[in-house]
């Protein structure tokens, strides 16, 4: 009995298939990744060249490659199925990219805050930063979002769509920052003096830098106190701010002390008028009736 060959691809409608082309479609895949390889290191090559961070020009290097491998595979399937043009291939492209979208919103939405953020280069992985009520130092950037370790050791992730539409503080933008510490003096201090020793002492603490110079200014004035505003600059990271500003209040306390410059009484006096007298007087006459009585 003759056996009767089944051609599959026409049962499944399916571009007849050719050894020929199936074997060039291979070899544009294989070429597609091995150009892939070859852009994403030229592209990685660019991005360190123009200083970009580590995190970005790993990804938009792996994006480059990808890129390149995706359009080798449109090519590979144009030359395996001569049927399909790129006119098809695109057309299908872009039902899958809006069923994606509709499916992917939250996912699509933290890769482009993603490339945004890593396109702007504004803070990179070891910069430490503030958004919402967290802070903490960089320790990865991907495309969807942003891994942080707080100062007290946890490790947080941040979606890169709340990174991008949030306000974020990057506390080692700059080289140095400024800190304020406030102490409070007796009313009958002399202010010149007063801030005179204290703006020695700052100058004298090692973790204080000397340019900009540090301040004592008078901000309030209180019938028992004089309050004084120390501003000293120091390293941005926030160990370098902790250990300026604990050394800073040491020293002026310090200092105040060997030249008899009194700090405030957290006890006030209050003097009696006429009315509290009279009330007290009042208390004291209810107090004898009620004795009395019993």
């Amino acid at each position: 009995m003759p056996t009767q060959e089944v051609d599959w691809a026409e049962q499944l409608s399916l571009p007849p298939l050719t050894w020929e082309g199936t074997a060039i479609g291979l070899a544009a895949l294989v070429a597609a990744v091995l150009l892939g390889v070859v852009v994403e290191r030229a592209v990685r090559g660019y991005l360190r060249w123009r200083h970009r961070g580590p995190s970005a020009v790993a990804v938009f290097g792996r994006l480059a490659r990808w890129a390149v491998v995706v359009l080798g595979v449109g090519i590979a399937l144009t030359v395996v199925f001569p049927s399909v043009r790129p006119i098809n291939i695109l057309g299908g492209l872009g039902v899958i990219s809006i069923a994606a979208g509709i499916a992917f919103q939250t996912v699509l939405g933290n890769m482009f805050a993603g490339i945004m953020i890593l396109s702007g280069d504004r803070y990179h992985v070891g910069d430490q930063i503030g958004v919402r009520d967290l802070r903490g130092e960089i320790t990865q950037m991907t495309l969807n979002s942003t891994a942080v370790r707080t100062f007290d050791g946890r490790k947080v992730l941040i979606p890169n769509q709340v990174m991008h539409s949030e306000p974020v503080t990057v506390q080692t933008g700059f080289e140095r920052v400024r800190t304020s510490v406030t102490v409070q003096v007796d009313a009958t201090a002399d202010p010149a003096r007063a801030q005179r020793v204290a703006v020695e002492a700052m100058t004298a603490v090692p973790e204080v830098l000397e340019d900009p110079a540090p301040q004592a200014l008078l901000t309030v004035l209180d019938k028992g106190a004089l309050t004084l505003e120390l501003r000293f600059w120091s390293g941005a990271r926030q160990l370098e701010t902790r250990e300026a500003q604990h050394a800073v209040i040491a020293a002026v306390v310090a200092a105040f002390t060997a030249h008899d410059v009194r700090l405030a009484d957290e006890i006030q006096t209050v003097e009696a008028g006429p009315d509290l007298l009279g009330a007290l007087d009042g208390l004291g006459s209810s107090r004898e009736s009620g004795a009395d009585t019993a």
